[in-house]
């Protein structure tokens, strides 16, 4: 699993991604999103519980702070393979981005879109083994998010989880 959370692979930008620790697990727990967000995302302790409960059942969660210099500006969480049963069978063998936010702070000024993008470039890295697909998913209502997905090539599959839109990216 080390192998997963190789921090050299990491996008071509000033942006980059840095596996949640002791150092910065409370900074990462700190980010929020704006008030008319919070229904949209999973706030950053679940998440963090959610990897840690993935990992210890055998899963793999990758967390990680999105960092601009030594600036936390958001967060990002992967899966991969995390198929469960009555899931599509596109999921089987893919990574998956469980949790994607910018602190409200940082909203609007292009980090969304970067933080995007250094993440399907480490992706593309392939830091669990190979895969065909990423996917991802996102409320109906959240306009925001499915223009910035769809702008870098997500294209929605039609099918619904947990009332979340599911979308697909090849890698």
């Amino acid at each position: 699993m080390e192998k997963c959370y190789d921090e050299e692979k990491r996008g071509g930008t000033e942006l980059k991604l840095r596996k949640v620790d002791e150092k910065n697990i409370w900074k990462i727990v700190g980010l929020r999103v704006r008030e008319d967000q919070k229904n949209f995302v999973a706030t950053n302790t679940q998440s963090i519980l959610q990897a840690y409960t993935t990992i210890t059942s055998g899963g793999v969660a990758l967390p990680f702070g999105i960092y601009e210099e030594d600036e936390l500006v958001g967060f990002v969480m992967f899966g991969f393979d995390g198929y469960e049963e009555g899931d599509p069978d596109y999921i089987k063998g893919s990574y998956g981005i469980w949790r994607f936010m910018i602190d409200e702070h940082f909203q609007g000024k292009g980090y969304g879109r970067k933080a995007l993008e250094i993440s399907l470039n480490y992706l593309r890295s392939f830091p669990c083994g190979e895969a065909k697909l990423c996917w991802l998913s996102y409320e109906p209502e959240n306009t925001v998010a499915k223009k910035l997905y769809t702008s870098t090539g997500f294209q929605e599959t039609g099918d619904v989880i947990g009332g979340e839109v599911i979308a697909l990216l090849k890698l």
